[in-house]
């Protein structure tokens, strides 16, 4: 198993229906890695500077999230990029960010 950081632009037309789906449990019910990208989006980050949204994510797939890129973050994010890091080294370098859930401009209604 790999561990990826992981940094994209959250597609704010979106944002909403994929913060429904992140909290009600929908996208645990993937398979194989919905408990994974559940757990990784829960805690993701933003970073107010940049405007991107960033998580640590780990991946079976070669090449690198390949079904979760399908199934769910081309959907929601744009300009991906994936950095191959050791398990808790990307939560650790994002660690004094701000939660996604409680800072991007788009959830402050």
């Amino acid at each position: 198993m790999a561990h990826y950081l992981v940094q994209g632009e959250l597609n704010e037309d979106k944002a909403h229906e994929l913060k429904n789906k992140v909290f009600s449990g929908e996208l645990r019910e993937l398979e194989p890695f919905g408990r994974a990208i559940t757990h990784s989006l829960e805690n993701a980050k933003f970073d107010p500077r940049s405007e991107m949204v960033l998580w640590e994510e780990e991946d079976y797939c070669t090449p690198p999230l390949a079904q979760e890129r399908e199934a769910v973050l081309d959907i929601y994010f744009s300009n991906l990029q994936i950095e191959k890091v050791d398990k808790g080294e990307g939560w650790q370098e994002i660690d004094d960010l701000p939660s996604l859930w409680k800072k991007h401009p788009v959830f402050r209604d």
